[in-house]
């Protein structure tokens, strides 16, 4: 999908998968370019429950509409962020008042400046200039022990409770969400993704599929299909935006 904007020609790809293991896939994913939204969202809570609440956010999110503003694009994503995180909170009541919610990236994007918007373990990078750079910070417990100083590095990598989150939409008062802004640059590409991905991939393997110079669809396909090979223990689910100038195009090719 490709949309012209004032400024940048935006090329989005997305692709998800239910993976080796798992028998339904609870990762949602949203791309709005005419909005300025791209969103990734990784369900917990079984079945009709982890589904249920990501489904649910990237269904309200989906009408934030055309903004005037970034604040004004942020505000309008928040609003429709806490009538999902409302909904999701109905439902598990529901259901007996079990942990029923989910993670959350987004990218947010508006004439030459952009948000990140995000609670839990999914994550955002950009590639610029031929360096990647998480955009995120993961809400886990192991993240926190470790800038803690009550484990090293080598512990937080193999961490038996390294995929227990802080944060998810659903599961506290209100949602808590973390930002960064900054501006838009030519050539520019970020990823959204969930940790089925990032579980199986390394920051070497998302450079390489960054930088190929493939259009977004292809890097997308291209990194879903490697997580696959390599067993894809989780659902796994990748966006690709590309800020690009008009005459630029893409050869569309694996990696």
């Amino acid at each position: 999908m490709t949309v012209q904007t004032e400024h940048f020609l935006i090329q989005t790809g997305a692709t998800t998968d239910t993976g080796c293991v798992r028998d339904h896939n609870e990762d949602s994913f949203l791309t709005k370019p005419e909005f300025g939204v791209w969103v990734v969202a990784d369900g917990m809570g079984g079945h009709d429950a982890g589904d249920f609440a990501s489904q649910t956010i990237v269904a309200e999110l989906a009408s934030v509409g055309f903004a005037i503003s970034d604040e004004d694009l942020q505000a309008r994503f928040m609003e429709r962020l806490g009538r999902a995180h409302s909904r999701i909170m109905d439902h598990a009541a529901a259901l007996g008042g079990g942990t029923v919610g989910a993670t959350l990236v987004a990218l947010l994007a508006y004439e030459d400046k952009y948000i990140c918007i995000w609670s839990g373990d999914s994550r955002i990078y950009r590639m610029r200039g031929g360096e990647l750079t998480q955009q995120t910070r993961d809400h886990t417990e192991v993240r926190e022990l470790f800038e803690a100083g009550l484990i090293s590095a080598d512990e937080a990598e193999n961490w038996p409770r390294k995929n227990v989150i802080t944060r998810a939409i659903g599961v506290s008062d209100a949602p808590k969400c973390d930002t960064v802004s900054d501006t838009l640059e030519e050539g520019d590409i970020f990823l959204l993704c969930s940790d089925g991905l990032t579980e199986h991939n390394s920051d070497d393997d998302l450079a390489r599929a960054l930088g190929s110079g493939l259009e977004p669809q292809a890097i997308c396909d291209g990194l879903i299909a490697q997580t696959l090979d390599r067993g894809a223990k989780d659902n796994v689910t990748a966006v690709v935006m590309r800020c690009m100038t008009p005459e630029f195009a893409a050869p569309a090719m694996d990696f």
